[in-house]
């Protein structure tokens, strides 16, 4: 088992490496751009994150946002942002309490109803991104043969203790699977936090409908574009999550929602996550054999590697670098989410508890 994640942390920065060799796109193009973008709630910087998407260098885009309610928050600094940019072409839908379990796609199918445009970009409230980000993920979708293309993001926390240590995860941990994934099987998956497809892609699988009904629609979604035939990439444009604070108990609520809608989406790629845990392995291999400590060492110099492989090299990330002390812990926080993730099937989402079901779908 602990050679299997000494070989996982191998992968993890070949692929790294692999995937550094995408080369940013600098083509010139005018194809416009509609940027869908689902409010829930008021997440922390959330006038900031919104401001970024409303100040595309772009020569044609339109930026619709949908709320449940006009009082919400997000209704509220959306109409702020669209007095402060008359010139952008933007629109708040209201659409009522979702019908559906996964209100964020019930918000999508309703903006994209009302889009003008052929490239869909769909980015939750809680993404910042830089001003080219709109040109970037349209000379993406230049090639016919791709239909989604899905970016990594850098994870931002907020104040809070846990958000640092998720954050770290996220940075260090996550992705580095996605790399994996990707340069073994090529990408048959999307990130869901943003995404830019063609509106002929999503009407090739039956448009949003077939994911209302899923936890996990990112994951479908590109599941379904790959089996219409269309590629699914994984953008060289990387965005910033922002993730928030949140204390100890929302923290392993959502840890936890992540872990079980993982389990039933991919089981057997869920069994296989062992592998990713190279230092909780270690230490438990310690604590049964303490003269295996030279093994100990190895495997943390390999974690080292490969968390610096993907932090660093590819999403730029300042905060491992200086907060890498918790490294060890994130991972034996990680590592004891995941043990957990095999037990239950309820999750919190939205303030509302949902049950998951064995084909990966969820319901109240």
């Amino acid at each position: 088992m602990l050679s299997g994640s000494v070989v996982y942390c191998i992968l993890i920065m070949v692929a790294a490496r692999n995937y550094l060799k995408i080369p940013p796109q600098r083509v010139l193009i005018t194809e416009p751009v509609s940027i869908l973008k689902p409010l829930f709630g008021a997440d922390e910087d959330l006038e900031q994150n919104l401001r970024s998407f409303f100040m595309q260098d772009y020569a044609a885009f339109e930026l619709l946002l949908a709320v449940n309610h006009e009082g919400e928050q997000g209704a509220i600094v959306a109409r702020k942002l669209m007095e402060e940019f008359p010139h952008v072409p933007a629109r708040l839908v209201v659409t009522g309490d979702s019908p559906r379990p996964n209100g964020k796609v019930f918000s999508l199918q309703q903006m994209v109803r009302h889009a003008r445009y052929d490239i869909l970009v769909m980015a939750d409230s809680d993404i910042r991104v830089t001003s080219d980000m709109a040109r970037v993920l349209a000379s993406e979708l230049l090639d016919p043969t791709i239909g989604l293309v899905t970016c990594p993001y850098r994870a931002i926390p907020g104040a809070s203790f846990w958000s640092h240590l998720e954050a770290i995860g996220m940075n260090t941990e996550f992705l580095g699977g996605v790399l994996v994934a990707r340069f073994l099987s090529g990408m048959d998956f999307a990130l869901g936090c943003t995404l830019a497809v063609r509106r002929t892609a999503l009407e090739g699988i039956g448009g949003l409908e077939a994911l209302e009904n899923y936890l996990a629609e990112d994951f479908m979604l590109g599941r379904l574009v790959t089996q219409s035939g269309k590629r699914v990439i994984l953008s060289s444009y990387v965005i910033e999550h922002r993730i928030g604070s949140q204390n100890f108990a929302a923290n392993l609520r959502h840890r936890l929602r992540w872990a079980r809608s993982t389990r039933r989406s991919r089981p057997w790629g869920y069994v296989g996550e062992v592998f990713t845990n190279p230092l909780p392995l270690a230490l438990l291999m310690l604590m049964v054999a303490p003269k295996s400590w030279p093994f100990v060492v190895l495997m943390i110099a390999f974690r080292a590697g490969s968390a610096f492989a993907v932090a660093s090299c590819v999403l730029g990330d300042p905060l491992t670098r200086r907060e890498f002390y918790l490294v060890p812990l994130q991972d034996v926080f990680s590592f004891a989410t995941w043990i957990a993730g095999f037990f239950g099937n309820t999750i919190e989402w939205r303030g509302r508890r949902h049950v998951v079901l064995p084909n990966g779908m969820f319901q109240s």
